[in-house]
């Protein structure tokens, strides 16, 4: 199915971007803007719904979302609800939906109904919100594999070879609608779960232009999720930022690039608090103990061993572990430890 969704999203890219139905809009982060930008490219943004300015950063300064910031720069229409179930919300989200869906039939080329394309949001959508709305989500995961807050995430710190993007229908239960379409991406040995996201997210314009125009057509297919063998992928918390390192070498490189760039593994290096950002699987010198690292940044583990390329100190810019290793004179071999964080 993978490679058949594949070379559907391919043909889509080479469609006329102009015969893509006229949608809403919802996201809030990073990983929605390629396609929001795609659509904007297009013309087909009827509206942009995401969430309110946060607080962010030291001076506690209103900051948009990724998306947001798009939607003001390209002068798209812009709500941001505090929740979009509220009677007003809804009506201005829904009107909107409807509206385009009128205005392809004035403009001759018509589409099946109302549209949202939703990515990264934030917040739950209702059922009078949904009712009668042809509304899809693209999720960074092969569903039902990682339903959750962070599939890109857990997928890199579990270790499996292969991570995707999904599009599904919304449904009640978080990450269970249909599926439409996915495409599947090899995990690099090197790969952070910043780039991972990253690379995922581009995956995204050409597989939602391939389910939008199916669904114009009335040619769009579905299939539903295998219930057994879903997984959930928890929310990441400060809590999860420490490896074990007795685990095996790949299951430790895993969880280290997993958690780049939030909330990052701490370790200490001789006693020195690190956080280390990126790594990968090292052969194993022989005098080289488990919980050991020489000053080339090879770190003993259970079995095996892993190379820790980048390394960020407390205060500190990120730099390769050897750079780090030699202002810190680290003799060799040093006693090298991570744990959960207090009150973990």
């Amino acid at each position: 199915m993978a490679g058949h969704r594949a070379a559907q999203a391919r043909s889509a890219a080479q469609r006329d971007p102009a015969s893509l139905p006229e949608v809403v809009f919802l996201g809030s982060g990073e990983f929605g803007v390629p396609v929001l930008r795609m659509l904007a490219d297009a013309g087909r943004v009827a509206l942009v719904v995401s969430q309110p300015d946060r607080e962010a950063g030291r001076g506690k300064k209103l900051t948009p979302t990724p998306v947001t910031a798009f939607a003001l720069e390209r002068g798209l229409p812009l709500v941001r609800p505090q929740d979009v179930n509220a009677a007003g919300e809804l009506e201005v989200v829904r009107g909107a939906a409807i509206a385009a869906a009128d205005r392809s039939v004035r403009d001759g080329r018509p589409q099946p109904g109302a549209c949202f394309v939703v990515i990264a949001f934030g917040q739950k959508l209702g059922a009078p919100l949904l009712d009668d709305v042809f509304a899809i989500n693209l999720h960074g995961s092969l569903l039902p594999r990682w339903r959750g807050a962070a599939p890109v995430q857990r997928a890199l710190m579990e270790g499996d070879p292969v991570a995707g993007v999904s599009i599904i229908a919304l449904a009640e239960r978080m990450d269970a609608g249909v599926v439409y379409a996915e495409e599947p991406l090899a995990i690099g040995p090197r790969q952070t779960a910043g780039e991972l996201a990253e690379a995922l997210s581009g995956l995204g314009p050409d597989l939602v232009a391939a389910v939008l125009h199916a669904w114009r057509s009335g040619t769009v297919q579905a299939r539903a999720q295998d219930e057994s063998r879903a997984t959930r992928a928890r929310k990441l918390s400060r809590q999860d930022a420490w490896v074990d390192l007795s685990l095996p070498a790949p299951r430790v490189r895993a969880r280290i690039n997993g958690l780049n760039p939030w909330p990052g593994c701490a370790m200490t290096v001789s006693g020195i608090a690190l956080t280390v950002r990126r790594s990968e699987e090292a052969e194993r010198p022989h005098d080289l103990l488990p919980g050991q690292v020489n000053p080339d940044g090879v770190l003993a583990c259970g079995e095996g061993a892993v190379r820790l390329l980048e390394v960020q100190p407390a205060g500190g810019r990120v730099m390769g572990f050897a750079e780090w290793a030699r202002g810190a004179r680290l003799a060799a071999p040093a006693p090298a430890a991570s744990a959960p964080p207090a009150g973990g």
